[in-house]
């Protein structure tokens, strides 16, 4: 009978999400940010003395300080609600009717299960219904749900249904290829494999309208 810890790994190890949205307490910002740094400072000190680290060394003196800043500041700053992007819209006064496709965006995201790097790319894609937003808000909306412990399947299902509520509209799409070094650096350590998921929402869900985004996102852009 598998115990409960063999059963986290099982979870973590096979990539499974328990939850279409981030599990965060609700207690996660009663403290500020300069307390977690404090907080998970002290905790990084113990890790590297438990691993038999020397902290007095020059090189790692500054690391528990550093790694915190990292976790609240940086990779992980998109779990504050604060710092969520204003996705503003504005009137297609042009009347634009296709569909827009911004590809390529750089994803940099966290794995939940191993705290490893996820590196890759997002294709972002809607049909405007009267509404459009401005192209770099796309990317920094890709950029604050990456920003988080994620699995690849809920990141690319936050970043559809966020433009579906700002843009009014179920017609987005988003598709994102990447290497989870979970897989790559550890573990089967299968270096070349990647990860792609796609969520499709309204008249993406119709074949010919898929098959268009493919089309464009395999076009080679040249400058």
């Amino acid at each position: 009978m598998i115990n409960n810890e063999e059963f986290q790994d099982e979870i973590g190890n096979n990539h499974i999400s328990t939850s279409a949205k981030n599990p965060v307490r609700k207690d996660a910002f009663d403290i500020s940010d300069d307390e977690k740094i404090e907080k998970i400072k002290k905790d990084v000190q113990n890790i590297l003395l438990t691993l038999g680290m020397d902290l007095t060394d020059d090189s790692l003196k500054g690391t528990p300080n550093r790694v915190a800043k990292m976790f609240v500041k940086e990779i992980f700053g998109g779990l504050n609600p604060n710092k969520k992007p204003n996705a503003s819209t504005f009137e297609n006064n042009y009347k634009y009717g296709e569909m827009l496709v911004e590809k390529n965006i750089t994803v940099y995201s966290t794995c939940e299960h191993h705290l490893l790097p996820i590196i890759g790319r997002a294709h972002v894609a809607y049909i405007s219904n009267g509404r459009v937003v401005g192209l770099s808000k796309i990317n920094r909306i890709v950029e604050f749900y990456a920003k988080r412990p994620q699995v690849q399947e809920r990141l690319t299902m936050q970043i559809v249904q966020e433009l579906q509520v700002a843009l009014g509209t179920e017609d987005v799409a988003c598709i994102i290829d990447a290497k989870h070094l979970c897989v790559n650096s550890r573990g089967i350590k299968d270096i070349e494999s990647s990860t792609v998921t796609s969520e499709f929402g309204g008249k993406f869900k119709n074949e010919q309208t898929r098959r268009e985004l493919l089309e464009y996102i395999k076009l080679e852009t040249k400058f």
